[in-house]
Order: structure tokens, then C-alpha cells, then sequence
């Protein structure tokens, strides 16, 4: 059983950086996949970014890749993603994600446990 936690969002302005972190439960954190999946007012949540078990392989949907970054600190049981250059259309809930298996994905049902969210607002 995984426990996760989201923090960080808030509101900026469009251009600047925010850090998101999600602290894990469980003594096994370092065998999750983890990934990071938003969802903004009236749309289906989709996926932003995940990361591998050692950290050393991570994959971004098109529209955040080079501005977005995601790390884990194994150690600290925490997943972060660091967020640069924000766009108002990066305005979303944003929930972190473990899957217990070591394929990175970006199908949502393929996570075992979630967080509740956190929200990111970007004004213009």
C-alpha cells in the first residue's frame, strides 16, 4: 500500500516556475514507477510526465517536454516535478501516481495508487 501526498501548487503568472512534490508512504517506494497527470476544469486528466525506479529514465508528453522536469529522491521517499516557462494552459489539478510494475506508461489506469491533488493555477 502506497500513501501519497501533492504540494506545492498555487497560483503564478505566466512565464514563471513553480515545484510540485509528492511524498510517499511504504518502505517500497523506490520499486514505483512514478508519474505526474493533471486535469483542468471540463477536460479528461492526462498525463504529464514518469519517471523510472532508479530515476534514470523519465519520459513528458510533447506539450511540457523542455520545460518540465520530473526527479525522485528515493531516500526521502518523494517524486518531484519541477515546472518552468508556465503557460495558462498548464492550469490543472495535478496528481501524482505509483505503479507497481517498471515499465514507464502514460496510461493512467496502469497506476495503482494516487494522491488527491494539488491545484496550479497560471494567469496570463
Amino acid at each position: 500500500q502506497v500513501h501519497l501526498v501533492e504540494s506545492g501548487g498555487g497560483l503564478v503568472q505566466a512565464g514563471g516556475s513553480l515545484r510540485l512534490s509528492c511524498a510517499a508512504s511504504g518502505r517500497t517506494f523506490s520499486r514505483y514507477v512514478m508519474g505526474w497527470f493533471r486535469q483542468a476544469p471540463g477536460k479528461e486528466r492526462e498525463f504529464v510526465a514518469a519517471i523510472s525506479w532508479s530515476g534514470s529514465t523519465a519520459s513528458y508528453r510533447d506539450s511540457v517536454r523542455g520545460r518540465f522536469t520530473i526527479s525522485r529522491d528515493n531516500a526521502e521517499n518523494t517524486v518531484y516535478l519541477q515546472m518552468n516557462s508556465l503557460k495558462p494552459e498548464d492550469t490543472a489539478v495535478y496528481f501524482c501516481a505509483a505503479r507497481g510494475y517498471p515499465t514507464l506508461t502514460s496510461q493512467g489506469h496502469e497506476y495503482d495508487y494516487w494522491g488527491q491533488g494539488t491545484q496550479v493555477t497560471v494567469s496570463s
